[in-house]
């Protein structure tokens, strides 16, 4: 545990970059040795005073709270130097001292997809990630993503169906959960996955951690995939962040029409591979992934393949499906095209959804089959 307060004392030092933590790391090999060195050597490296009194006078009282989280179950702190440290993540730049672990450390050795995506998903985005993360976890890849609401939830819930399970990283210290709504995904996570963070207890989810945040999503993962992303997006900067650590970018194609496809466009323009179902991003990393994946399953007939199709269905609900884009439509809408009678649309759409062809959201139907 002292070996740990040293990692945590240097952590908490003000002013000191990652990049300088690194540097310390180097010269003098162990926060142990860097506590021990003198206030000359010290500052030569370019340390502030402030920086350097806090090394060499390391106040305990504010590792305290690091401390008695660390005294509860399942919660870790995984430093550079030690063998959980993912192999992966050591080689982005400014990679974190020290990783924050809520649940099992084991999964974040595993080969991992980050999948991103909008926070305002459509209905038919969510199904999508939710449907690529489930198969791609039962095929034995694990799921990074961010805890954020939209895509990224429902890429950690689909990822829970598998055997896999997911890693959430998030920007802020492990005491609290944000949003305060996936508490309880939260807790499924930690008993199937992890949760993430490089931030000390007692940190607070400030808006400038976020795109920090999103680089371990990336660098922690063999590739992005983006399901849903705005031109404007978080999503775009986990993608960048993976192409500066070279890293695969996958990204799914959407209608033209929507707002929300326009990332995944852009994306596939500057050269991220177009994926049209899971399968096709085990194929594209099958080079980088072991020879056997931990965990892996016979994939089953619950496949995202795009091709998917409406079963027996009689022939006044597939007109209707056939008057269906793969973009939101309101129901007035689908009774100008249909011909039918609105009571007639209202009753069939329900059972479609039943079905699961079409998903609504606001209103809006949206085929998904």
């Amino acid at each position: 545990m002292k070996n740990t307060e040293n990692w945590l004392a240097l952590l908490r030092a003000p002013g000191l970059s990652l990049q300088q933590y690194h540097n310390l790391l180097n010269i003098f090999g162990s926060p142990e040795k860097v506590l021990a060195a003198s206030a000359g050597s010290l500052g030569k490296l370019g340390l502030k005073t402030d920086t350097v009194s806090a090394i060499l006078t390391p106040a305990a009282e504010l590792i305290e709270a690091d401390l008695e989280w660390l005294q509860h179950d399942n919660h870790h702190v995984i430093t550079f130097h030690d063998a959980r440290y993912p192999e992966l993540l050591k080689t982005i730049p400014a990679a974190p001292p020290l990783l924050f672990v809520r649940g099992d450390p084991d999964y974040l050795q595993l080969p991992q997809l980050a999948m991103v995506g909008s926070r305002t998903p459509t209905a038919s985005g969510k199904k999508t990630a939710m449907e690529f993360a489930a198969h791609l976890s039962k095929a034995g890849i694990t799921i990074a993503s961010g805890l954020a609401r939209g895509i990224d939830a429902a890429c950690h819930q689909g990822a829970l169906q598998g055997i896999a399970g997911t890693v959430a990283l998030v920007a802020h210290g492990l005491d609290i959960v944000y949003p305060a709504e996936h508490r309880k995904l939260a807790e499924e996570i930690t008993r199937n996955g992890a949760i993430v963070s490089e931030h000390p207890i007692g940190t607070e989810p400030l808006k400038a951690y976020f795109p920090r945040r999103n680089r371990l999503i990336s660098g922690l993962s063999l590739g992005t995939l983006v399901v849903e992303a705005a031109l404007k997006s978080g999503s775009l900067i986990t993608a960048r962040h993976a192409l500066e650590q070279d890293r695969e970018v996958f990204a799914i194609p959407g209608s033209i029409h929507n707002p929300l496809a326009r990332g995944c466009h852009q994306l596939i323009r500057q050269g991220a591979k177009l994926v049209e179902t899971a399968d096709d991003i085990l194929e594209e990393l099958a080079a980088r992934l072991p020879a056997e994946l931990p965990c892996p399953v016979k994939p089953d007939d619950d496949t995202p393949d795009g091709n998917q199709s409406s079963q027996a269905l009689d022939p006044d609900h597939e007109k209707l499906l056939k008057c269906l884009a793969y973009e939101p439509v309101p129901i007035d809408e689908l009774v100008n095209r249909s011909g039918f009678a609105a009571s007639e649309v209202a009753s069939m759409l329900l059972i479609l959804e039943l079905e699961g062809c079409v998903v609504s959201e606001s209103g809006l139907y949206t085929r998904v089959a």
